[in-house]
């Protein structure tokens, strides 16, 4: 993607963060030939007790800090950015290669926002037809979730308020938002992302947990009692 107006990049990574020391230097180091062609880099950490922030440092263009809770560290990160196109990128998440020349495309096509196909990568079978799963319903729905690697305009963004301040159920709350303003893109070449909450929890349990929640957050249930629940 070509910059924007000038000395700014197009596009503006915020990857928020809480103890990923374990996964988050490698995660970076895939980012790098995006952010060798103009691609800002920024981590929004949420206090993380490990090296997070250390190990991130060498490897963005800013590591900040800010409340913990990923829509409050995702608005942090937005605020500092300075590209046209804000993506925000979970901890252990990865983009395709070739993920900016896709934007630059969505955008050329009119759309304002949008979010990639996903692939879960674990050894439960089960993963495959949950990313499957995860990935018609977004397409049928216009609802992205975070694990997809939500991207939209900056000002568009700016203009609705970012994300609201939730601890849970962010990502839909800001796609129904969305969606009011335009259709998302929905692109094929998938981010993957790890299977490690399915798996740890159990990957069954996990689905049913989250089909419950997202029932009970269509209900109106508070996000307080949702991520309690979920924890």
């Amino acid at each position: 993607m070509s910059a924007g107006r000038a000395g700014a990049p197009a596009l503006s990574i915020v990857v928020p963060a809480l103890n990923e020391a374990a996964g988050i230097a490698d995660m970076l180091r895939a980012l790098q030939p995006l952010r060798a062609r103009g691609a800002e880099l920024i981590v929004a950490d949420g206090g993380s007790s490990d090296d997070t922030v250390a190990r991130a440092r060498p490897l963005a263009d800013e590591v900040l800090h800010a409340p913990r809770g990923r829509a409050l560290q995702m608005n942090a990160g937005a605020a500092r950015a300075r590209g046209r196109m804000l993506l925000f990128l979970h901890a252990d998440t990865r983009l395709p290669p070739q993920a900016d020349a896709l934007l630059a495309r969505a955008l050329a096509a009119g759309h304002a926002w949008g979010r990639f196909d996903v692939r879960i990568d674990g050894r439960h079978p089960m993963l495959r037809v949950v990313a499957a799963l995860m990935n018609l319903r977004s397409r049928c729905t216009g609802i992205a979730t975070g694990d997809q690697a939500l991207f939209v305009r900056r000002e568009l963004f700016e203009r609705l308020g970012g994300y609201a301040p939730q601890p849970l159920m962010e990502d839909i709350e800001l796609s129904r938002r969305l969606k009011r303003c335009g259709r998302p893109a929905c692109l094929r070449p998938p981010v993957h992302t790890s299977g490690r909450r399915w798996e740890s929890r159990g990957v069954w349990r996990t689905i049913l947990l989250m089909w419950r929640l997202r029932w009970r957050y269509w209900r109106g249930a508070s996000p307080a009692q949702l991520a309690e629940a979920y924890r």
